[in-house]
């Protein structure tokens, strides 16, 4: 299997469908949640609303490199999403986070092993391969933390 395939198979497992490394992903962790419990705060954690739209922040910059455009995406915005307020707002953002994942993984899987090595926008980020990369482990540690803050909201009830 090409490695852009592979990157991409790991993409989606840690987004739309895998269960290999966590026995589960995003999809399976938000598809059936209320807008109230993912925008329920524990202590000082993020919300898991928070932790869904900051992942999907990083997919949408790293799809519009893909489609041509600049890198754009910042750290220090990485978490300045309007408040969720309503159950339609939550379903919205959700169809919006699994089409954009497919998407992305769609520009994955036609990279080239040359394009993979390539300089992603500017040397100092390092390869395609690399920001690809980063972005599934960065997925996991974020699915993870929502995994937990599911467990400690429902240990409430």
């Amino acid at each position: 299997m090409k490695t852009s395939h592979q990157l991409a198979t790991r993409f989606r497992e840690v987004i739309l469908n895998g269960t290999w490394i966590a026995n589960t992903n995003f999809k399976d962790q938000l598809e059936n949640t209320n807008w109230e419990m993912v925008t329920q705060k524990i202590s000082n954690l993020n919300t898991i609303a928070l932790l869904a739209q900051h992942i999907h922040y990083y997919i949408n910059g790293i799809n519009q490199v893909f489609a041509g455009g600049t890198l754009d995406i910042k750290d220090k915005y990485s978490f300045d999403f309007p408040p969720i307020t309503a159950q339609e707002q939550w379903e919205t953002f959700l169809q919006r986070f699994w089409k954009d994942a497919e998407t992305f993984a769609q520009h994955v899987e036609q990279l080239t092993d040359e394009q993979l090595k390539a300089d992603f926008t500017n040397p100092n980020y390092g390869s395609y391969y690399r920001n690809i990369d980063g972005m599934i482990e960065h997925s996991y540690y974020h699915l993870g933390q929502i995994a937990l803050i599911k467990k400690l909201i429902s240990s409430q009830k």
